[in-house]
Parts: structure tokens; C-alpha cells; sequence
């Protein structure tokens, strides 16, 4: 396999393939958030406009829930093609599907004019988007993973999972833009369209560098190496040699799963339930928390560079709890000081971008996508589907439920780490089975 040193310096082709996979990734997770923002408005256009407010709300929020069903379907079918036939390939198809996807619902019909054929064109392009998001975001993180030095592995990998956040804060900008400028009717009518125009043409324009970016030299080596064995079956070799690597790569996805959707997605939902704050700056407030987390994954990369991961991991997630009781406390306190309350919390909350570079070195080479797709994407699909409903649920008897839960996952990380700082050679990014 390919022996980068572990002195190397990133080349240029490098750092013009991480910005790359980042500028993608960011848009990504814009594409995938659309129909949170959108849901109302989406739910008004697709489905009957008699319906109960509650039951068209519920319809919406159901579109979105979809995309994580179909999220492990794409992660297995598609990661499976990428272990067989290259990284590539498989980014090339993810980011045509994604683009191709989000220009056809730009151009659906309503319900007013094709009736119930509208919804189900809609709901099977948020299916085929769901598959393409649910292999490009493993996808994103094992590429870098196999194309810089192995002293950038972790910071690479934090990279990407901070440009995922970026795309977070694009959303909100936008979205607030979007509401301000046009109204509800206009929305309605064919404001709608608009966000999937502009998230189909974002999704192209990575593309224009397309023959800049090459193959992962850990696949091409694999396949000269191997060429009558590479293609064996992933599937087959993943469950035979890799149990204990899939089982440790649902902990972490759970890990990443819960910060990011709690932390990220929920919390200023789940916070109005039980306490009364001024939206105008609880809304900056949660965005300073976002660009946070986005220094806090560049800083956890970093560090978990040069020291030992499993010590980190166990800070980092000792102080995610503490800062997580210490911002509910505040709040209970009347929230004086939520600025820099959700700046700290956000900052704990980095700990997410060192994990992926311990995901991706769980699995060999040549099972590499098969294996962080099935794990990320399945467990990613049990929290998606079900911490929103249940904590939205306790929140409603307890308001402290997400600190608690917060404090459940925290509690996991810190066994994790404990387990990675004892083990006494983690394998090598370059195993194959």
C-alpha cells in the first residue's frame, strides 16, 4: 500500500482536494437541510391544502425523516460500488445524483396541478437524494483520509465535518433571507422552488473542478496490488473479519449522531418548551455556538494529532457534559449570559470532528466504505428517527432531558476513550483483508 510519510508535507494537489471535498460537503449538508427549514411550505405545496395544520406540519417533518430512511440504503448500495470500483467514481455519481435531485423538485409540479402524483415524485427524489447523502458524507471523510499525509489525518478529517456545520450557518442565512424577502403567499406560490435552484447549482459547480481530483492512491494501489481480489465481495469480508470494527463504528456514529442533532438541530426548539428568551438573540446566540463547533472540530483535529485520541476523547466529553448542565443551570438562571454560554457549549460540542478519523481506520481498505457507511448511516438513522420524537416528548416533563441525554452520550464517549487510550496498536490506514 501506499507508504506516505508520516513527516510529509500536503501537497498543493492536497490542499486543493480538501477544499474541494469541504466547498462539497458544506453544500451537502445545505441540500439535505432544506426540508427542515422548508417544511411547512413544502407540506402546503405537495399536500392538500384542508388538511389540519398539525397534520400538514407532521407531513413535512415526515419528508424529512424519509431522507434518513433512505440514508442506509444508499450508504450500503453505493459504499459497496466504491469499495469495488473506486472512490471516484462513486463521489462523481453522489454529487451528480445530489444536483440532478434537487433541479427535479425545483421543477415539480404542486398538488393543485398533478394532485396525489405531486407528493409521490417528490417523496421518491427525497428517497434517491436521502441514498446519494447517505454514502457522500463517509465518502467525504475516507477520501481525504487516503489522500494527505498520515500527520493530517485527523485534521483533514476535521476539516470536513467542520464544513458540514458551515453549510449549517449558510442554511440559516439563507433561510432567514428567504423568509424576509418574500412572503408566506409568495413562498407558497413559487418562492419554493428557489432554495432547491439555488442548492441544485451550488451542487454543480464543484464539478467545473472535476479533473483536478484523482483517484485515492490507497485504491489504486489496492487494485494493482490485488486486481483478483480487490473485487471480492465487501459485504462478505466486512461481517466475516470486521463484527467488533462495525459495533465500535455505531458508538461513534452515535456519538456524532446525538451531538450533532441535539446540539445542532434541536436545542433551540427543545429550549423554547421550557424557557422564555428573546428570539432575536437566542437565534445568534445558537449561530455563535455553530461557528464554535466549527473552531472547536479544527481544534479537537488538531490536537488528536499529536496526542493520544482516547486521552482527548475523554476530556473532551468530561467537559462537554460539564458545559452542557452548565448552560442548562444558566438558562434556569434567566440566561444572562447565553452569548457566551452557547459559544462554550458549541466549542465542547468540536469533540465530533476528531472522531471520523478513528471511523475511518477501523475497516481495511478494501472494505473501507462498505463498513463506515453501514455503521454511520444505520445508526445515524436510529437517532434521526427517534432522539427528536423522544426527547421533544421529555423535554415536555423535564426540561433538563437534553443535558441529560447529552450527559448519556458524554458518558459513552468517555468509555470509548478509555478503550482506544489501552488498546495497545490501533490498525493501520492501510490493512487490507
Amino acid at each position: 500500500m501506499p507508504s506516505r510519510s508520516q513527516y510529509a508535507l500536503m501537497s498543493s494537489a492536497d490542499k486543493n482536494m480538501v477544499l474541494f471535498i469541504c466547498f462539497s460537503s458544506a453544500v451537502a449538508f445545505f441540500d439535505f437541510l432544506i426540508y427542515l427549514y422548508m417544511a411547512d411550505i413544502v407540506s402546503s405545496t405537495f399536500f392538500p391544502a384542508n388538511l389540519d395544520p398539525n397534520i400538514s406540519k407532521l407531513q413535512g417533518l415526515g419528508l424529512f425523516a424519509v431522507g434518513y430512511l433512505a440514508r442506509p440504503l444508499g450508504g450500503l448500495i453505493f459504499g459497496r460500488y466504491g469499495d469495488i470500483k473506486g472512490r471516484k467514481p462513486i463521489l462523481l455519481l453522489s454529487m451528480l445524483v445530489t444536483a440532478g435531485s434537487m433541479l427535479a423538485m425545483a421543477c415539480l409540479p404542486t398538488y393543485a396541478q398533478w394532485g396525489l402524483l405531486a407528493p409521490a415524485l417528490f417523496i421518491l427524489l427525497r428517497l434517491i437524494q436521502g441514498m446519494a447523502f447517505g454514502v457522500y458524507v463517509p465518502l467525504a471523510w475516507i477520501f481525504v483520509a487516503e489522500h494527505v499525509p498520515r500527520q493530517y489525518l485527523s485534521l483533514g478529517c476535521s476539516y470536513v465535518t467542520a464544513s458540514f456545520f458551515v453549510g449549517v450557518l449558510f442554511s440559516n442565512a439563507f433561510f432567514i433571507w428567504l423568509n424576509e424577502s418574500m412572503t408566506p403567499e409568495q413562498l407558497i406560490t413559487n418562492g419554493w422552488r428557489l432554495p432547491f435552484i439555488v442548492a441544485a447549482v451550488l451542487s454543480f459547480l464543484p464539478l467545473l473542478a472535476w479533473r483536478f481530483i484523482n483517484e485515492s492512491p490507497f485504491f489504486i494501489e489496492l487494485r494493482d496490488i490485488k486486481p483478483d481480489k480487490h473485487t471480492n465481495q465487501p459485504f462478505t469480508l466486512l461481517f466475516k473479519n470486521c463484527r467488533q470494527s462495525i459495533f465500535i463504528g455505531l458508538m461513534l456514529t452515535l456519538i456524532i449522531a446525538s451531538i450533532t442533532t441535539v446540539i445542532i438541530l434541536l436545542l433551540p426548539e427543545l429550549i423554547e418548551l421550557s424557557f422564555t428568551l428573546n428570539n432575536d438573540l437566542f437565534d445568534f446566540s445558537h449561530s455563535l455556538g455553530i461557528v464554535f463547533m466549527i473552531f472547536g472540530c479544527i481544534f479537537y483535529g488538531l490536537i488528536s494529532n499529536y496526542q493520544n485520541f482516547g486521552r482527548i476523547l475523554v476530556i473532551g466529553s468530561v467537559l462537554l457534559i460539564g458545559q452542557m448542565f452548565a448552560f442548562y443551570y444558566h438558562l434556569e438562571a434567566g440566561g444572562d449570559y447565553i452569548l457566551i454560554m452557547y459559544a462554550l457549549l458549541g466549542f465542547c460540542a468540536g469533540i465530533v470532528g476528531m472522531v471520523p478519523a478513528i471511523l475511518v481506520q477501523l475497516f481495511p481498505t478494501n472494505v473501507r466504505l462498505t463498513g463506515v457507511a453501514l455503521s454511520y448511516n444505520v445508526m445515524y438513522g436510529i437517532v434521526g428517527g427517534l432522539v427528536p420524537f423522544g426527547l421533544g416528548y421529555a423535554t415536555m416533563f423535564i426540561s433538563f432531558s437534553p443535558a441529560l441525554y447529552i450527559a448519556f452520550i458524554g458518558f459513552i464517549g468517555v468509555i470509548m476513550g478509555l478503550y482506544f487510550y489501552h488498546l495497545p496498536e490501533f490498525r493501520k490506514i492501510d490493512t487490507i483483508i
